[in-house]
Order: structure tokens, then sequence, then C-alpha cells
């Protein structure tokens, strides 16, 4: 007998992919379990306050200046106030969580412990912020119905509008998370960050009254563009102008993962 005949069967290689569904299961059956246990304190948290900033300015401010670029303020601002909603839910999830869980309950060193690796972490982790802050976002836009908004098909895009801002946003927070020396640091990413981000993204007044340098910078910020999708989607899509705007939140995303991978990378593997 031959030694081909003798040798005994290997079985073959499996070849693994960049993204394995196993990992990203994992990861969700364990952040659906938490939530179970805490969602209604973070629903709260991110439903209300958005609605607060709503009322607040769409009834008060909306008495003063009731007709904006031709759109009732209160719709005006309720279709803007989706991405405060999105940001708030999705970029202080990803930077608090993210570093608790990092560095002192040390959950990523138990998860990286099983089949999963650091970008399919981070990719799972950012895609369950993203679509928590896609439905918290929706929260805004109902109570601007119950305050005569008319309703549109369009809307219904909109929680994926959220959900892409908030995977973005919640890759930014980790990236954040990764590079930070403490949870006090935080103080500066939100009052020299995120804070200029939501006052001038088009929520609370049209940009179209800034200076162009103003204008430009815009362009840049990601929450302009759920802006503009938001209410296209709700008082009608301009196609051109509403590729250019997913174009730069996807784009805003890749490049916010590859910095939260390479981080989150260089803080669990080492």
């Amino acid at each position: 007998m031959s030694q081909a005949q003798t040798a005994p069967l290997r079985p073959p290689r499996t070849r693994l992919r960049r993204f394995e569904g196993a990992a990203f299961a994992g990861v969700w059956t364990r952040e659906t379990t938490l939530f179970r246990r805490y969602w209604t304190s973070t629903t709260f948290a991110s439903v209300v306050e958005p609605t607060i900033y709503l009322l607040a300015f769409g009834v008060g401010f909306g008495s003063l200046v009731p007709i904006v670029v031709g759109l009732r303020y209160i719709d005006f601002l309720g279709t803007g106030v989706v991405a405060t909603a999105v940001l708030f839910s999705s970029a202080f999830a990803g930077m608090f969580q993210t570093f608790v869980r990092r560095v002192y309950q040390r959950t990523y060193d138990a998860l990286l412990a099983a089949p999963v690796d650091v970008h399919e972490l981070v990719t799972a982790e950012a895609g369950w912020i993203a679509a928590k802050a896609g439905t918290y976002g929706c929260a805004p836009l109902l109570v601007a119905m119950a305050f005569g908004l008319d309703p549109s098909w369009g809307m219904l895009v909109v929680p994926l509008v959220g959900a892409l801002t908030g995977f973005g946003f919640a890759l930014f927070g980790m990236w954040m998370a990764a590079i930070v020396p403490s949870l006090d640091s935080f103080n500066y990413i939100i009052s020299a960050v995120l804070t200029p981000l939501f006052l001038v993204a088009g929520t609370f007044f049209p940009l179209s009254q800034l200076p162009s340098w103003a204008l430009g910078l815009a362009q840049v910020n990601p929450l302009y563009h759920c802006v503009e999708l938001v209410r296209h989607a709700a008082f009608g899509f301009a196609p051109l102008a509403d590729l250019y705007h997913v174009g730069a939140l996807v784009g805003f995303a890749a490049l916010m993962w590859l910095l939260a991978v390479r981080h989150m990378r260089g803080r669990l593997i080492s």
C-alpha cells in the first residue's frame, strides 16, 4: 500500500473571513442581554433631552420667529433636532461606555479571549450603538408631528440616516476612548468638538446667513449632512444633493472605523 494511501486524512483548512458572523452574533447577543436591564434609563436620557430642546426652542422661540426658510420654525427645528438625538446617543455611548469597559471592567479582554478580533468587536459595538441611535433619532420627529408636522413617506428613511450618522459618531467615540488618559478628558472633546458640531449644523438656524467660510466648514460637519438628509426626507428629496450627503457620511464613518480599529487594537493588543 502506498504512502499516500496510508497517510491519515487531514481535515481541510477553513479560511477565516475578514468578518465572522458568529463574532457579530456573540457581541450583539451580549449587548441585547445588557440592554434589557438598563433600557429604560438609556432610552429616557436619549429621548427626553433632544425633546426638551425641541419644546424649549420650537415652542418658545418659534412664537417670535414663526417662519424660517419657508418652513414653520417648529418643523424646521423638529427635523434638525434628529441629528442632536443621534449625536447624544452615539458619541457619548462610544466614549464613556467603551472607556469603562476597556479600563475598569476589562470586558474587551474577555471578549477577545473568544474567537473575536478587534475589528469585529469595534464594528459590532458601533453597529449596536448605531441601531439604537437610528431609533432614538425618531423621537423628535414624532414630537414635531404632534405639533403639526405633516408626515411623509420619505420619513421612513430617517432611521437609516440616523443609523449611518450614529455609526460614524459611535466609532468617533471609540477612537476618543482609546486615546484619552482618563474619563475627565472627555470634557475637552465635548466642549471643543461635539458642542460646536451640533450648534453649527443647521439645527437651530439656517446656515445660509453665515459667512462663506462658515459654510465651507459645515461641509466637513457630519451632523450638517445628517440634518440635510432628514429635512429632505421630510419635505422632499434632492437626489444629487442627497447622494453627496450620503457619501460624506459614508466617508466619515469609514475614516472613523480605520482610526477606531487602529487605536483600539493598540490599546487591547500590546
